[in-house]
This record gives structure tokens, C-alpha cells and sequence, in this order.
């Protein structure tokens, strides 16, 4: 497999260095000599503080890393089982990002009058789906990259505004 497979990975999520675009192609010589090619003026100059953090993250102990990534996975599952607690919210568990995107065609608003609604009644700020398009119409985006303690009181808020909702 080794000369069939393309590893595009970045440092964001992984080493909370968001924002700072820093990635990295791991792919058979041939692919990232061509790659290389077709993105330099794209995506090169990447500032040397930038590249000095990155290669002092991969280099470095995986400790935190490891550790953000077991809090994250706590709280994606808090915030998962919440939303599917809630009557009209359907959920499935993402596999690598700290946002969500759960179904909410069962309830009587569309996704950008949901986000309204949350906003406007209860303060949780969310995206519609459909932002994201065609697809994502009927569903919700949302973050869980917050403390345990403010994911449980957006729940509890989320649940009241949908009881009050559907009552």
C-alpha cells in the first residue's frame, strides 16, 4: 500500500495551531514531485516562526496532544448524546473534527430559522446547514471545541427551545 497511498494531513487541529495553514503531504516521490509543482505558488512561503513551531510540534513529546485529543473525544460525546437526547435532533458522531452536524428534519423550522431561533430565544449560536450547501439543508452546524460545563448549558438550552418549539 505504501506506493498507492497520500497522507495530506496539517497541524491545526492537532497542535491547536489554527489559522497559522501549516500541512504537510506524505505521498510516493513520483505524486510529491508533481504535487509540488502544481501547488509552490500556492502554498509555499510559509513564515519560518510557522515552520519552526511545526517542527518543534511533530518533534516534541505527544503528550498534549494526546491529551487535547482524549478531551476533545469527551466532549464530542457529551455533546452528541445531548443532541440526541433531544426529541427532533438526530446525531451521528464525527471521526475527526470538533463540529457536529445534526439533523433537525423532524422539527417545523427550516435550518436557517432554527439557527435564528436558538440565537434570538436561547443565545446558542449555530450555522444552518445549508451554508454549506444543498446537502446540509435540514441539518446544523455546531461546535463542541468549549468546556464540558458550557456544552451541558447549551444542551439544556437547546432542549428548552425545542420543547417550547414543538410544545
Amino acid at each position: 500500500m505504501r506506493e498507492r497511498t497520500i497522507i495530506v494531513d496539517g497541524f491545526s487541529k492537532t497542535y491547536a495551531m489554527t489559522g497559522w495553514r501549516l500541512g504537510f503531504v506524505a505521498a510516493p516521490a513520483e505524486v510529491a514531485e508533481q504535487l509540488t509543482q502544481a501547488l509552490s505558488n500556492s502554498v509555499s512561503c510559509v513564515p519560518p516562526f510557522i515552520q519552526l513551531a511545526g517542527a518543534e510540534a511533530i518533534s516534541a513529546s505527544q503528550r498534549q496532544s494526546k491529551a487535547m485529543t482524549a478531551a476533545f473525544r469527551e466532549r464530542r460525546d457529551l455533546f452528541v448524546s445531548g443532541l440526541n437526547d433531544i426529541p427532533g435532533i438526530s446525531c451521528l458522531s464525527p471521526r475527526g473534527a470538533f463540529y457536529v452536524f445534526p439533523n433537525i428534519a423532524a422539527l417545523p423550522l427550516t435550518d436557517r430559522e432554527f439557527a435564528g431561533y436558538l440565537l434570538d430565544q436561547v443565545g446558542v449560536a449555530t450555522l444552518p446547514g445549508s451554508a454549506f450547501g444543498i446537502h446540509g439543508d435540514r441539518h446544523m452546524r455546531m461546535c463542541f471545541a468549549n468546556s464540558p460545563r458550557n456544552l451541558k448549558r447549551a444542551l439544556e438550552r437547546i432542549a428548552s427551545a425545542v420543547e417550547a418549539l414543538t410544545a
